[in-house]
């Protein structure tokens, strides 16, 4: 007996599952605490208590090491509870080399809880943190940026910007101030010996004098910190307004935040700039386990999804001789559609992650078209274009029938859409209210252009044309799309898209269930990882009218 072997595919799909379940185990391995066998005299445990009171003392600087003396300025001292969180603010002046695009770093110290101290002497905090059980961490209190691009209203009389003020240089990027600091203690009280000591932790530990404990670790929230925080520095400011979060961290989040925090160092020295990594900083800022391992792993099945699509789209393409019973107007205009996203993704200068994705699935639509329209091209040639069949041209009056009916009601819907937002929406430029106009039309009117397949399928009273297995793994994207809709911040446009597809798939599927094939059939719109047999030749069972 002939033994079937799987598939590629079915190879690659499961391992790359077993790699992501590995991966998942290993950040839930990372909130696994160690523990020291008791009576080893290795121990090494905190030195908080479990109702312990620290005071934070902050200091800006210049300088990226500054000594304790004229190199730290005094900017805000407050008494907290390590186990509960706390919100101040405070004002920030800038130095002359700062709001000429210098850079300045916030030194933090945490001590044990202050007395009476007074802080009308100056200096008085050098003794403070001079001691020995002072932790001590550094952080940049600016980050350099390309300035957002001013938006203008179109019609006006002149291009001022919105917002009132002078349009910026965005040609390199200008010191920005991060207007939210997030300041963390480790709460957990943790005993360990110095073998079980994680590496990550180890970077940031300070031990006591005897060696026996450690002092309290203190970390600065990198990943709370977001673009949309950033408050640019201009020429004419001096100071401005800062909030500070303190808020305890546990073992396992810190561990997760520093290994998280390494790994977008890394990306960064690959070529990524800060706004590719905003967005994925975000999945993990104020996430617990439970739900940072749900969206890990449903972003790992969404993922594989797109690529099995991918692979089957271009699949049942490639061996697509005929387009009867598809829609040309739904294939045109998924090309047209994705081509405007890609575009207007490019103008809000969207994360390299995203917009990669989307270039890819616009070129994969654009040569779809070019096999619809029987387009060929050879160097000797050039373009040539085939002709139709005669159930080709059926197909074609059937899909401008739809469109006829479709365009009565689309057309003035798009026009209204454009005239409201030339009116009343700032604009960066004409080119800007154009391309977001479109894509606005496209996410609000886009489903109403997958109704001709529905209506072709409907006259021919069949489905079998369609490919049901990239289909199918669109449709399953299509409800994880629900799912983040509500998690990662999106445009409410496309929130909107997400559900509103999720209707017309519906309605596919009821189609599917309506229009049964012959079971006896070879179906190759759902084999497209194994070559079809030479045999399949029998044609779909169609309902009576």
């Amino acid at each position: 007996m002939k033994m079937n072997m799987p598939s590629l595919t079915t190879i690659l799909s499961v391992a790359f599952l077993g790699y992501m379940a590995n991966s998942m185990w290993g950040i839930a391995q990372l909130y696994i605490p160690p523990s020291c066998p008791s009576g080893d005299k290795t121990c090494i445990s905190s030195s908080l208590t479990e109702d312990a009171e620290l005071s934070l003392i902050l200091f800006t600087t210049t300088k990226m090491r500054p000594a304790l003396g004229n190199d730290l300025k005094y900017l805000e001292s407050f008494d907290i509870k390590v186990n509960e969180d706390k919100t101040t603010s405070s004002t920030v002046q800038f130095p002359k080399s700062v709001v000429k695009n210098g850079t300045m770093f916030l030194c933090v110290f945490a001590v044990p809880k202050l007395g009476k101290v007074d802080k009308k002497k100056d200096n008085w905090w050098q003794q403070s943190i001079s001691g020995p059980d002072t932790s001590y961490t550094l952080t940049r209190l600016t980050q350099y940026s390309i300035p957002q691009a001013e938006t203008f209203n179109l019609l006006g009389d002149e291009a001022k910007p919105v917002s009132g003020g002078t349009p910026q240089d965005r040609s390199r990027p200008v010191a920005h101030l991060r207007s939210k600091i997030a300041i963390s203690v480790m709460s957990d009280r943790i005993t360990m010996t110095p073998k079980q000591i994680p590496g990550d932790i180890g970077h940031v530990m300070q031990l006591t004098k005897n060696r026996k404990q450690y002092l309290p670790i203190l970390f600065v929230d990198e990943l709370t910190m977001r673009l949309k925080d950033l408050r640019i520095i201009n020429s004419t400011d001096t100071s401005s307004e800062i909030e500070i979060l303190y808020k305890p961290i546990s073992f396992g989040k810190l561990r997760l935040f520093l290994q998280f925090s390494g790994a977008l160092g890394s990306m960064h020295g690959m070529g990524f700039t800060d706004k590719d990594t905003d967005e994925v900083k975000g999945i993990f800022a104020d996430t617990n386990l439970v739900l940072l391992l749900i969206t890990f792993g449903v972003s790992a099945i969404h993922l594989l999804f797109d690529f099995l699509a991918f692979k089957n789209d271009v699949s049942f393409w490639r061996s697509k001789k005929t387009v009867e019973g598809l829609s040309r107007k739904t294939i045109l205009w998924r090309a047209f559609s994705q081509t405007v996203i890609f575009f207007y993704l490019m103008d809000e200068e969207t994360s390299l992650l995203v917009l990669i994705p989307a270039g890819v699935g616009a070129l994969i639509e654009i040569w779809k078209v070019t096999k619809a329209l029987h387009v060929q091209f050879s160097f000797s040639g050039g373009f040539s274009y085939g002709s139709d069949t005669a159930d080709e041209a059926s197909s074609a009056q059937l899909d401008d029938t739809a469109m006829k009916y479709l365009s009565w009601v689309l057309y003035p819907l798009c026009l209204c859409g454009a005239v409201y937002s030339l009116i009343f929406t700032p604009h960066k430029s004409w080119y800007s209210w154009t391309v977001q106009t479109t894509v606005n039309g496209v996410y609000a009117f886009g489903f109403l252009f997958m109704l001709p397949q529905l209506f072709l399928n409907y006259k021919l009273k069949s489905v079998a044309h369609l490919p049901w297995r990239s289909f199918m793994y669109k449709a399953f994207n299509t409800f994880i799309d629900d799912l983040f809709a509500f998690i990662i911040t999106m445009p409410v446009a496309h929130r909107v898209a997400c559900f509103r597809d999720d209707i017309v798939f519906m309605i596919y599927l009821y189609q599917r269930y309506l229009y049964p094939v012959d079971p006896n059939r070879i179906d190759t719109s759902v084999m497209m990882d194994e070559e079809p047999a030479s045999s399949a030749t029998t044609t779909d069972t169609k309902k009576d009218q």
